[in-house]
Formats: C-alpha cells, sequence, structure tokens
C-alpha cells in the first residue's frame, strides 16, 4: 500500500508543477481537486470536483492547445 500512496503523491506532485506552469491554481478539498486560471482568459476558467485523472487530463489538453487555450 505504501506505494500506491507514493506513486499518487508523486503523479500531484506532477499536477501541481504543470498546473503552475500553466498558470493554474490548484485546490485539493477530500480527494478532489479544483482548476482555476484567470490569467490571459476573458473570463475565469474554473472546474470543480476533479479526480486526479480528470484534471491531470484537463491541463494536458490545455497545454496542447497553447497558451491561450486555443
Amino acid at each position: 500500500m505504501p506505494d500506491a500512496f507514493y506513486e499518487q503523491s508523486k503523479r500531484e506532485a506532477r499536477l501541481r508543477a504543470l498546473a503552475e506552469k500553466l498558470e493554474f491554481n490548484v485546490e485539493r478539498h477530500s480527494g478532489r481537486f479544483t482548476l482555476t486560471r484567470t490569467i490571459d482568459v476573458e473570463k475565469p476558467e474554473r472546474e470543480d470536483n476533479l479526480t486526479l485523472e480528470q484534471a491531470e487530463k484537463l491541463l494536458e489538453t490545455w497545454k496542447l492547445r497553447g497558451p491561450h487555450g486555443g
């Protein structure tokens, strides 16, 4: 079980590093994540109640779309 916890911690650290690079704020509440971006967007981009997998996917998609999300 410690390996699963360690892997989860590494994934969360990577998520936070990517979020910082893409200028997203990350909040964690009871194992769920909220991602918010207010820089270079017309209105704030906010996704709530995401699993780690969903948050990773959202950031990867944003990264592929480029600096302005499009």
